[in-house]
């Protein structure tokens, strides 16, 4: 088990070492960046806790917190509740919060085992599908969901936009 510190912004305990084949806390700081950008906070004041693992390691946390003991490419807890208007809307802090505060936005847990097999299957580089797992964990802890369709929509085009922001293609796109 490795633990790394990469910055103020990204926590990360990286229990398998196949991540370190890409980077995984760079990709995070990069894409958090991006996301917070995106939406208008200043990473300076924000933190988030990852945990790079396997997919034995996701499935026992997916089936302790959403009752789906099986492996999942990756889970957000939010630090924070959100709250949204109207559907398709973009999510606000349900309270504020003093503004010298840091945020603690949640934790991301991501499975290289998945992501490799994703990226495989969808022949796209392991680096840009872990780019946008992480922008779309990233999204979730900022209370973006994707349950409802409205809700969706503003996910996956907030995601395009972040994602092209760093040069990645639309993930969603048909090639």
């Amino acid at each position: 088990m490795t633990q790394t510190r990469m910055s103020d912004l990204i926590d990360a305990n990286i229990e398998d070492d196949r991540w370190t084949q890409i980077d995984l806390v760079a990709l995070a700081e990069t894409a958090a960046r991006a996301t917070l950008a995106c939406v208008g906070l200043d990473a300076a004041r924000c933190e988030i806790t990852l945990l790079g693992c396997d997919d034995h390691r996701i499935a026992t946390l997916n089936g302790e917190f959403r009752d789906k003991p099986a492996p999942t490419n990756v889970l957000s807890w939010p630090g924070h509740e959100y709250c949204v208007d109207l559907p398709g809307e973009r999510p606000r802090m349900a309270n504020d919060i003093g503004p010298e505060s840091v945020l603690e936005l949640g934790d991301i847990a991501i499975s290289f085992d998945t992501c490799e097999r994703e990226a495989q299957a969808t022949d796209k580089p392991l680096s840009a599908h872990v780019t946008h797992l992480l922008v779309h964990g990233v999204l979730h802890l900022l209370g973006y969901d994707h349950i409802s369709d409205p809700d969706a929509g503003l996910m996956e085009r907030t995601e395009v936009e972040i994602l092209a922001s760093l040069g990645l293609d639309d993930p969603y796109s048909v090639n």
